[in-house]
């Protein structure tokens, strides 16, 4: 049995906003959208609303635009809506290809992008990339609206900036150039379906022999995703060298603090994170050297 709450559907975002700014001492008021991780909560009761906001109805909080300088999703935007889009996949292969292992179709129709993030959860699909892109939130709330990087946004397991009264409204992230690439791995017991037992996020740009906007983003190895910032200063303005690469990829393995689990142990996820770091930044090295030889 669920507990019992009250479940508001505004039709607009003003309506949303105010519905959550009556947040107080009678009990927490919680967003909704596709509520594929609220529902398990609510089953579990591990939150205890007062009322839930559906935002279903909202309009303008889904779809991604596209212009020369940024890529904007809307927070109710699913993680179907990134598989479909025509250009998303040739500008950010590293989050579509997160979108593609993200649990199973149906699942995948109605979790959104915020909704991803919002969860906390340090195995959460979409944020390794979204990191390595340099993503930032949009947060909104009835009396102003603001924006920080997602690397801010996240303070510690189940942590975030987030206030009660704050909506996600978008995500976005700056469009990379044409001599930058980004890809992501998700390692599981299996390949469909599967809560993430390592996932490795990398971006970076070349310019001449040397290496720059480097990212490095690991997932479900710490309380919260995050980003490897002395394995990427290893790399930042140095060649993509072999001996470099492993030393960023050992870099990477020494800023986790992984648990063991039913899925892994503790061991296994550092060195799948040596490995994989190693494996995307010798994959990002080779690409950018073949586009560079094509231009």
């Amino acid at each position: 049995m669920y507990a019992e709450f009250d479940l508001h559907v505004p039709a607009d975002m003003d309506a949303a906003l105010a519905a959550l700014a009556e947040n107080g001492a009678r009990g927490p008021i919680m967003p909704i959208a596709g509520g594929t991780n609220m529902i398990v909560d609510l089953r579990a009761r591990s939150v205890s609303p007062r009322a839930l906001v559906s935002i279903a109805k909202v309009p303008g909080m889904r779809g991604i635009e596209i212009d020369d300088a940024r890529v904007r999703m809307g927070g109710r935007t699913t993680v179907s809506d990134l598989l479909r889009h025509p250009e998303l996949g040739q500008i950010a292969p590293s989050l579509v290809e997160s979108a593609r292992l993200f649990a199973g179709q149906m699942v995948r129709n109605t979790a959104t992008v915020a909704g991803n993030i919002c969860s906390g959860s340090p195995a959460a699909d979409l944020v390794p990339p979204l990191l390595a892109l340099d993503a930032e939130v949009t947060l909104a709330s009835r009396s102003a609206s603001r924006s920080l990087a997602l690397a801010d946004f996240f303070q510690g397991y189940k942590q975030m900036q987030r206030r009660p009264d704050e909506l996600m409204i978008e995500v976005s992230f700056p469009r990379p150039s044409a001599n930058a690439t980004n890809s992501f791995y998700k390692l599981a017991r299996r390949k469909g379906d599967a809560i993430t037992v390592v996932g490795v996020a990398v971006a970076m740009r070349v310019e001449g022999d040397a290496c720059h906007d480097v990212r490095i983003a690991l997932g479900s190895v710490a309380p919260v995703v995050l980003r490897a910032s002395g394995a990427e200063a290893t790399l930042e303005g140095q060649p993509a060298s072999a001996e470099r690469i492993e030393a960023a990829a050992r870099a990477a393995m020494e800023a986790v603090s992984p648990i063991d689990d039913i899925r892994a142990s503790a061991d296994y996820r550092s060195h799948c994170v040596h490995v994989l770091t190693r494996r995307l930044l010798t994959e990002a090295r080779a690409q950018l050297a073949r586009e560079g030889a094509g231009a």
